[in-house]
């Protein structure tokens, strides 16, 4: 069965994955020689005027790189 939402989401997911190896890479090639803390951050920016959800999408993930 097909899920349009699912669907989406994957496709969504995707492209950050690679944006955001690209844009780490990229900053790790300008600052070479040490071991870095990144936070990555999933918000909802929709605007649900006066019926926004109880509990809002968020989620942060931290971690570290170490220095080649």
């Amino acid at each position: 069965m097909d899920n349009p939402s699912r669907d989406d989401t994957r496709r969504l997911l995707k492209t950050f994955g690679i944006a955001a190896d690209e844009a780490i890479l990229t900053h790790l090639a300008r600052t070479p020689g040490r071991s870095r803390v990144v936070r990555l951050t999933l918000e909802d920016l929709t605007d649900y005027g006066d019926s926004a959800p109880d509990v809002p999408l968020h989620l942060e993930l931290e971690g570290e790189i170490r220095a080649a």
